[in-house]
């Protein structure tokens, strides 16, 4: 990365109600002299936010404030040049995410998003990686509960099992919590766009070098009872995509490697309910009224009160085996959809900015950008990464 830049992290978005909230959790708990600025479109909401900021710090109190839009290009590559880390929080990524990842790749600057959207994700590996490998820029998507306690839950579990041996593993979701305005609308945009979807996963799988030697595979599970006595559902999120990848990347998840990844629910009635809401949002998606309508029960950009946030929870249980060797992991923490997600945004631009990392670039996973490190952060932070 080109030295001289002006700050360590840039938070864009940030006077939106994520980016508000990641905000807020820098302010309580970045290291003295971290090199903050805050960027987005309107200066005198940044303006109130950063007066909110020094209330909980008073170091932010003189925090610079960068004017930047998606729809400005220019404003995007005078960010990515000014800073070692851009988070975002801006979404959907598909509408609004491509111009600041192609000014990061092409600046030499990391970026980490909250993306949970396969079809964005799969179109930035094709259109900017081989750039940002050239660069060193680290380019690494789904920061929040989409995908950080799957993918380096997965990494904490093959630590604790035999090396050098196929490797399966069973993730178990479960979470008291509504989801978040930003992860309903990726889920609706998704379900509008599978065409489109469809097309940026081949293009990747025809650009994308796959390990020799080894085989990584995330395909989708069957419903079944599952070993902690719930019901487990298939859950076809980007969660499991992005273990794969850090699978795929990593010789430490053996020869072989299988991840699947459900949801766990308590009664079956619930299991039907689920599927008859995830129909609902199908159909709703593939009709452009009933579309806009439904984007409207959940916008981006609101959230719940703090007592409700402080009421959620998460976690997921996560069942292995290798060489006849069976081990129970879990991570849990707090509100998934807000406060948490916050937290693993900004731990991460953290990691990135200020830690001693493994070389790697271009188009990175949280396990293999940041791996233990992270973890380590998190765990300082109150997630929970245990073995049961």
């Amino acid at each position: 990365m080109p030295s001289g830049r002006d700050h360590d992290v840039v938070l864009f978005g940030a006077t939106g109600f994520t980016g508000g909230l990641t905000a807020e959790y820098l302010a309580r708990t970045a290291p003295p002299g971290l090199r903050l600025a805050l960027a987005g479109r309107d200066l005198g909401k940044l303006e109130a936010l950063r007066e909110k900021l020094f209330s909980l710090n008073a170091e932010f109190g003189a925090l610079p404030l960068v004017r930047a839009d998606v729809s400005d290009v220019d404003s995007l590559r005078r960010v990515a040049e000014s800073t070692k880390v851009v988070a975002t929080t801006v979404g959907p990524y598909v509408h609004y995410g491509e111009p600041l990842v192609a000014a990061c790749a092409e600046a030499g600057t990391d970026y980490a998003d909250l993306c949970g959207e396969p079809e964005f994700v799969d179109r930035m590996y094709v259109a900017h990686h081989a750039r940002a490998v050239e660069t060193g820029a680290r380019l690494v998507h789904a920061c929040g509960f989409d995908s950080i306690p799957h993918d380096l839950g997965v990494l904490f579990t093959i630590s604790r099992l035999p090396q050098g041996k196929p490797i399966r593993i069973d993730g178990y979701v479960r979470a008291g919590a509504l989801p978040s305005g930003g992860t309903f609308l990726s889920a609706l945009t998704a379900f509008s766009r599978l065409p489109s979807s469809f097309r940026a996963a081949r293009d990747r799988a025809a650009a994308e070098p796959r390990p020799e030697g080894r085989r990584a595979r995330s395909p989708l599970g069957t419903p079944h009872r599952g070993p902690d006595g719930f019901w487990a559902v298939p859950l076809p999120t980007i969660d499991p995509m992005i273990v794969e990848r850090s699978a795929a990347a990593l010789p430490a998840y053996g020869p072989d490697f299988t991840y699947r990844h459900y949801a766990a629910v308590k009664r079956l009635p619930m299991v039907a309910a689920g599927a008859a809401g995830m129909g609902l949002v199908f159909g709703a998606a593939q009709i452009p009224p009933a579309r806009r309508a439904l984007s409207k029960l959940l916008k981006p950009g609101g959230g719940p009160d703090e007592a409700r946030r402080a009421r959620s929870w998460f976690s997921v249980r996560f069942h292995a085996e290798s060489g006849g060797e069976r081990v129970v992991t879990e991570v849990s923490g707090g509100d998934p959809g807000y406060g948490e997600t916050a937290k693993m945004l900004g731990e991460s631009a953290l990691c990135l900015a200020l830690d001693d990392l493994p070389e790697t670039a271009g188009q990175v996973t949280t396990a293999n950008a940041m791996g233990q490190a992270l973890i380590g952060r998190l765990s300082d932070a109150g997630l929970r990464f245990a073995t049961l």
